[in-house]
C-alpha cells in the first residue's frame, strides 16, 4: 500500500482513484452518466480523476477538463460517491444548457442549488453527522447554506451577489429535477 501523504486522514490519489472506480458502478452514477451521454456529452475514461488539492474543497467540475475529486479530503467510499454525484450534476447542467456561463452568478447558483438538492448532499443523516440537528425544513436550509459555501470560492460573485442570485433563481432551479423525474 502506498504511504499516505494526506490531510485529516484523507486518502492517497491511488486509493481515491480506486474509490472513484467503485462509484462508477453505483446506480445513481450510472444513471447520471447515461443521461449525460443521451444529452450528447461523452464521458471518457479520464473524465473523473483523483488529485491532491491545496484548497480545502472536496472536488470540482471544470468545463472541458472534467471532474476532480480531492483525495486528501476523502476518507470513505460514501464521500467519494457524493462528490462524484454532485459534480456529475454540474456536468449535466453544463451539457444541457448551451449558454451556461459559470461567471454568471445566477447560472452558478442554479447549478449549485440543483446539485445540492438532487445529489443527496443534504439528506438529514448527513446533516446530523455535520452537527445540524434540525429535522423539519433542514433540506432547503442545508442547500442554501451549501450554495453559499460553494459560491464563496467564486472570483465573479460577491457574497451579496451570490445570495441575491440564489434567491432570484431558487424556485425554478430547486424544482428542476432533470434528469430525474423527481428529486431522489
Amino acid at each position: 500500500m502506498a504511504q499516505s501523504s494526506t490531510v485529516n486522514g484523507g486518502s492517497t490519489v491511488e486509493e481515491c482513484q480506486d474509490m472513484i472506480r467503485r462509484s462508477l458502478r453505483t446506480p445513481m452514477v450510472k444513471f447520471l452518466k447515461e443521461h449525460l451521454e443521451k444529452s450528447g456529452c461523452r464521458i471518457g475514461d479520464n473524465f473523473i480523476k483523483a488529485i491532491h488539492c491545496d484548497k480545502k474543497v472536496s472536488g470540482g467540475y471544470l468545463r472541458g477538463h472534467g471532474i476532480i475529486v480531492c483525495s486528501n479530503y476523502m476518507n470513505i467510499q460514501d464521500e467519494v460517491n457524493q462528490v462524484v454525484i454532485h459534480e456529475l450534476i454540474h456536468a449535466y447542467d453544463d451539457c444541457r444548457a448551451a449558454n451556461l456561463d459559470w461567471a454568471n452568478c445566477a447560472h452558478y447558483a442554479c447549478s449549485e442549488i440543483r446539485a445540492g438538492h438532487l445529489s443527496g448532499d443534504c439528506h438529514y443523516k448527513r446533516e446530523l453527522l455535520r452537527g445540524y440537528l434540525k429535522i423539519r425544513g433542514h433540506e432547503q436550509e442545508c442547500v442554501r447554506r451549501r450554495v453559499m459555501k460553494s459560491m464563496a470560492g467564486s472570483p465573479y460573485c460577491s457574497e451579496l451577489a451570490s445570495k441575491d442570485a440564489m434567491e432570484a433563481v431558487w424556485d425554478v432551479c430547486y424544482n428542476d429535477t432533470k434528469p430525474f423525474d423527481r428529486a431522489p
